[in-house]
């Protein structure tokens, strides 16, 4: 098997060696060469025809979002960024993937050693599945079975029966990952002013979910938020779990509440999509509608079935249109998705599911 290509571009000395120390441990992967600024990355793109590039977000002489921006439309490749964890360098990844990266780290902690381990299998993973991917053409997820064993959602959520449902609200619930930045904002600028109530998990970190937030309320004719401990699900709203924290949807009354938990990360993720689809599948039952959009790994297949069985209707994003079909295909593969759309059709979709009303009136038996 050929190795993956990898070259990386980053202005300081001491990442590089540390990123190309981490990606040379795996024998799938091949360092090619290194770059300290896009103009000597050019030239190397030209020399070395790397697979997959790494890329600094802020860099001197040119940013990485210009460069990225000059990349795409000369010589489309996958590409991750690596992105310090600050509210600027937030707004600046968010910008980059909407131009075309595949995913992004954050910067290695060099002054945690003991944390390397652990973001040295981050990385490999997604050098590994952007390798599997290219613009415009998009691939399934790689095998994931040399990751560490995960925690499920009884970590955070016991699971429990539906309850007694005294609402007809309906409720949409929308989990991703990979790629999932671009798919949700894809489905919330369709979506109308009035639509129910939305509660999204998607594995972001701390610092990214409110600029997240904040560009998704820019993009969609609903209010956009991150999301508050005891805030009220409502109609017209988006609620965004917030970085680092679990979204879990409670009962009150008639109403549909958030709950924030710092319990411990289910399938490697806080938030984690499990976590909130098994609430939702609780607390909401067969007036919830469920999406799984494109993402690495299988956070969420799980938690879909248990809405499945809840009575709720579930619906996939398609392989072709996904950047990985990873959390769709594995929800697809336990039976629990009701409909497989591609992403430019959900939110019609999802709006044909509210206006069918619940238990599946059209056709399946509640």
């Amino acid at each position: 098997m050929n190795k993956i290509r990898v070259l990386i571009v980053d202005d300081s000395a001491l990442v590089r060696q540390l990123l190309t120390k981490m990606l040379t441990s795996d024998p799938q992967i091949e360092v090619v060469g290194t770059a300290q600024d896009p103009y000597v990355a050019r030239e190397k793109i030209k020399e070395l025809n790397p697979d997959v590039l790494t890329l600094d977000v802020e860099m001197p002489k040119m940013d990485g979002v210009t460069f990225l921006s000059n990349l795409m439309r000369l010589r489309p490749m996958p590409v991750v960024m690596v992105s310090s964890l600050t509210e600027r360098s937030a707004d600046i990844t968010l910008r980059a993937l909407e131009l075309g990266a595949v995913d992004f780290v954050s910067k290695p902690k060099i002054d945690l050693a003991h944390t390397l381990e652990d973001y040295s299998d981050e990385i490999i993973a997604k050098i590994k599945m952007a390798a599997n991917t290219h613009p415009h053409t998009k691939a399934p997820a790689p095998s994931m079975a040399d990751i560490p064993p995960r925690l499920s959602a009884d970590a955070v959520l016991k699971k429990e029966g539906p309850r007694h449902f005294r609402t007809t609200d309906h409720l949409i619930a929308i989990g991703a990952s990979t790629g999932g930045t671009e798919a949700i904002k894809e489905v919330l600028m369709r979506m109308p002013p009035d639509a129910p109530g939305i509660v999204i998990s998607q594995h972001i970190p701390e610092a990214f979910s409110r600029p997240f937030a904040m560009r998704m309320n820019r993009e969609s004719q609903m209010t956009v938020s991150e999301a508050a401990d005891g805030q009220q699900i409502l109609p017209g709203h988006v609620l965004i779990a917030p970085g680092n924290r679990h979204l879990v949807v409670e009962r009150d009354g008639a109403r549909y509440i958030c709950r924030l938990s710092d319990g411990p990360a289910v399938n490697r993720h806080r938030p984690s999509v499990d976590v909130m689809f098994r609430s939702v599948a609780q607390n909401a039952g067969p007036n919830a509608i469920g999406v799984i959009l494109t993402g690495m790994g299988d956070d969420g297949a799980r938690g879909m079935q248990e809405m499945h069985e809840a009575g709720a209707y579930t619906l996939a994003q398609d392989e072709k249109s996904s950047v990985v079909w990873g959390m769709p295909g594995e929800a697809v593969k336990q039976g629990g998705v009701d409909e497989i759309v591609d992403l430019y059709a959900m939110t019609a979709a999802v709006l044909r599911a509210v206006e069918r009303g619940n238990n599946k009136a059209y056709g399946k038996a509640g």
